[in-house]
């Protein structure tokens, strides 16, 4: 069955001459991509694309079919930006903030959704510290703001969340005894330390104090997540990271899980601008009914 993603889909490859860009830009896989596009052809009866080894082609029907698809495209997009005036939301824009992780993985699938729903409306995105977040909230510089394991009274819209593991070196001798059952935070506080922040205030140091621990061997202090996960490969010591920001190569790690779990949330919450703003209201009401 044909439905608005194969066309969104077809266009995008067409334009980027890459399957796999292609899929990117409307926020699905490779190999989804390229059933949907098999489906589209057995449907229709005829190929697209033209395969070849570095690029992908169109035939010519399937140009014709691309430019179909392209200008119904646009038609729909303008009889959305008329459905966001007669409610008074063309033409806004959301100032939205978040820390880097979050902008790089969370956001841009969720954006993208709300931008083909409200085409007039601009998005604007700051990245920085969640102190800073938490500051541009609070002076109204910024609509939204992506917040770490908000409060219930701030009405958060939470758009995801990951458990803090324990990176070690994979010879460490907690790494060979733990690996099975995880591992305690007690269990860390005396090791040699990479304490990693991720320009965030709950980082390694603060999950210790709120379990009434003091780590005891700080080697090194580092924002970025990843240059923890290289230091502790070489055997500087250990680490406390978020899930989502491992290395996809973790050879010479060894990543555990906390016994208990702990995870962070994050949550998009509404400044007072943001609360009286329209279009605001109209992405978080987006997320809502998406599920979020």
């Amino acid at each position: 069955m044909m439905n608005l993603l194969h066309w969104r889909l077809l266009v995008a490859v067409a334009d980027a001459n890459n399957i796999s860009r292609g899929a990117e830009s409307v926020g699905i896989t490779q190999s989804g991509a390229s059933q949907a596009i098999a489906q589209l052809e057995t449907s229709l009866g005829f190929k697209i694309f033209s395969r070849e080894r570095r690029h992908i082609g169109m035939t010519a029907l399937g140009k014709q079919v691309v430019e179909h698809a392209r200008g119904m495209l646009v038609q729909l997009d303008a009889i959305r930006t008329l459905a966001d005036e007669s409610r008074g939301l063309s033409g806004g824009r959301i100032r939205l903030a978040s820390f880097p992780s979050v902008i790089s993985t969370l956001l841009p699938d969720l954006l993208r959704h709300f931008r083909r729903l409200h085409p007039g409306i601009e998005l604007v995105a700051l990245e920085g510290t969640d102190e800073e977040v938490e500051e541009w909230l609070a002076a109204d510089t910024v609509d939204l703001g992506v917040v770490l394991n908000p409060a219930p009274e701030r009405n958060p819209v939470i758009v995801g969340r990951d458990a803090w593991v324990a990176v070690l070196p994979v010879s460490h001798p907690l790494a060979r005894r733990s690996a099975a059952r995880g591992i305690a935070l007690d269990a860390l506080a005396d090791q040699p330390f990479i304490l990693a922040t991720g320009g965030c205030s709950v980082n390694g140091k603060s999950l210790m104090e709120q379990a009434g621990l003091t780590l005891a061997d700080v080697r090194v202090t580092v924002r970025d997540w990843m240059s923890a996960s290289v230091l502790v490969r070489e055997g500087m010591g250990v680490a406390l990271l978020p899930e989502s920001t491992l290395p996809e190569e973790q050879r010479g790690l060894c990543v555990l899980p906390l016994m208990p779990a702990i995870w962070r949330e994050f949550g998009l919450v509404s400044s007072q601008a943001g609360a009286a703003s329209r279009p605001t209201q109209a992405l978080l009401d987006v997320l809502r009914n998406a599920g979020y």
